[in-house]
């Protein structure tokens, strides 16, 4: 168990890609406190993973785009768990539009969740783990934060802003021995992409090298990576899990 004993805090770790990520981690032996807006679904989330893999788990309610509750979120696993290992900053939502159509409402909201949620999750955890001198922080950014994509101006800024933010805290933690990094994933089946109809899936798919899309698991399993020990020489990067779309 690579991580055994290790605590690691998943936002938007109640479904999806999050999910997936929390139970890779958990799988490890990692403990995992799982924070989402939806307060039900992170519950029923990290009742599942103590059932499937007899670790502790945390369930809370946290808004990322609020420094106070970010805070509140670190103070509460840290007086459940004593620790903080591992941030992965994957909550993020999408709203997409042309940019001569995007409302100020539809860019903001996407830029709060998406780049201010993850600097106010890292400023809330930094600091713990500057303490213990040790820690992983995974940003779950995009594909589209690297290539682009019309209609989502909103959210191709939101993930190209967090892979310079990874960079960045990469730089200013490291000497703490604190290791940032980043995911970029391409076209993955969550429930973004249930919503596409099966000839637009063939088309993403026809663009893809790997001729599908990908798993959830599979951006899970980067992670579990950049969680480990076998990546203790790592930080700043951002590695792409997209089947070789981009390249």
């Amino acid at each position: 168990m690579k991580l055994k004993d290790q605590v690691a805090v998943v936002t938007g770790g109640a479904q999806g890609i999050g999910k997936a990520i929390a139970a890779a981690l958990a799988g490890q032996g990692a403990r995992i406190a799982v924070c989402d807006v939806a307060e039900d679904l992170a519950a029923k989330t990290a009742g599942e993973l103590k059932a499937s893999f007899q670790v502790d788990t945390l369930a809370l309610k946290a808004d990322v785009t609020r420094p106070e509750s970010c805070e509140e979120m670190a103070k509460k696993v840290q007086e459940a768990f004593g620790r903080i290992d591992i941030l992965v900053n994957n909550a993020g939502i999408t709203k997409d539009n042309l940019v001569m159509r995007m409302s100020e409402a539809e860019w903001d909201a996407v830029l709060d969740v998406n780049l201010k949620g993850a600097f106010n999750c890292t400023k809330a955890v930094c600091r713990p783990m500057m303490k213990q001198r040790s820690g992983r922080i995974i940003n779950i950014c995009s594909i589209v934060g690297l290539m682009g994509n019309a209609g989502q101006a909103n959210y191709s800024a939101s993930k190209g802003g967090l892979i310079a933010l990874t960079k960045t805290c990469a730089r200013e933690f490291a000497s703490r021995n604190i290791l940032v990094n980043g995911i970029a994933p391409g076209f993955i089946k969550t429930r973004m992409t249930e919503q596409l109809t099966d000839e637009q899936k063939q088309k993403l798919a026809a663009i893809i090298p790997l001729e599908r899309l990908g798993e959830p698991e599979d951006v899970a399993q980067a992670a579990l990576f950049l969680a480990g020990p076998d990546s203790s020489y790592i930080t700043g990067q951002v590695i792409s899990v997209n089947g070789g779309m981009y390249m």
